[in-house]
């Protein structure tokens, strides 16, 4: 298994306004039972579906004209709540490859990027400008990389910030720590036979 780069990530937009949306909302709990993160993404933000469904009106995740998106935008606090993995798991599996909002939970930021999920950040106004023009372009493809922590939206690139640690960790590949460890695994093997309560290898 070789560790895979993550820079360029090409797809429409998702709008999702709001702050301080929580794991709960991205997946609720009474779908963390699951065995496996298989199927997840069609349980995503189920109770704020079926809540607005009921007002006639459709979330962005049953919306057709954002059905293909792959490039979430959000505002403030983005995944706050329980640190539960389902909830980066749940976004991945539905289809979402990259995440740009004003700011997130920090344990939120950092199981995303154990899943490959670049997060980045902007200002308020630029994530307004950002969900403004989604709306207005539903199905038109958007380009974020993390080698130059750019947007390409129409015919503007808008600069995004990302941290220097998660951007190196997506470039050289060591954000997928099952890579890593496959990829050294004649080295764990090594060292785990030398431990008394490893036994089990000899």
């Amino acid at each position: 298994m070789s560790a895979k780069k993550i820079d360029i990530v090409i797809g429409s937009g998702v709008p999702l306004r709001g702050n301080d949306i929580d794991t709960d909302r991205i997946i609720p709990a009474r779908f963390l039972k699951r065995v496996t993160f298989d199927g997840l993404g069609q349980f995503a933000f189920a109770d704020d579906i079926a809540s607005l469904e009921i007002q006639n009106k459709k979330h962005p995740f049953r919306d057709p004209l954002y059905e293909k998106g792959s490039i979430l935008v959000s505002n403030q606090n983005f995944g706050c709540g329980s640190s539960r993995e389902h909830a980066p798991q749940a976004l991945k599996r539905w289809g979402i490859n990259a995440i740009i909002a004003e700011s997130y939970s920090e344990i939120f930021f950092g199981n995303c990027v154990a899943l490959g999920i670049p997060c980045y950040t902007v200002d308020h106004e630029t994530a307004q400008k950002i969900l403004a023009w989604i709306e207005a372009n539903p199905s038109v493809p958007m380009e974020t990389s993390t080698e130059s922590r750019s947007l390409k939206m129409g015919d503007e690139t808008i600069s995004l910030n990302l941290a220097d640690g998660p951007r190196g960790q997506f470039l050289d590949g060591t954000w997928h720590a099952r890579a890593a460890l496959m990829a050294n695994v004649n080295k764990v093997v090594e060292l785990a036979s030398g431990l008394p309560y490893m036994s089990f290898l000899d």
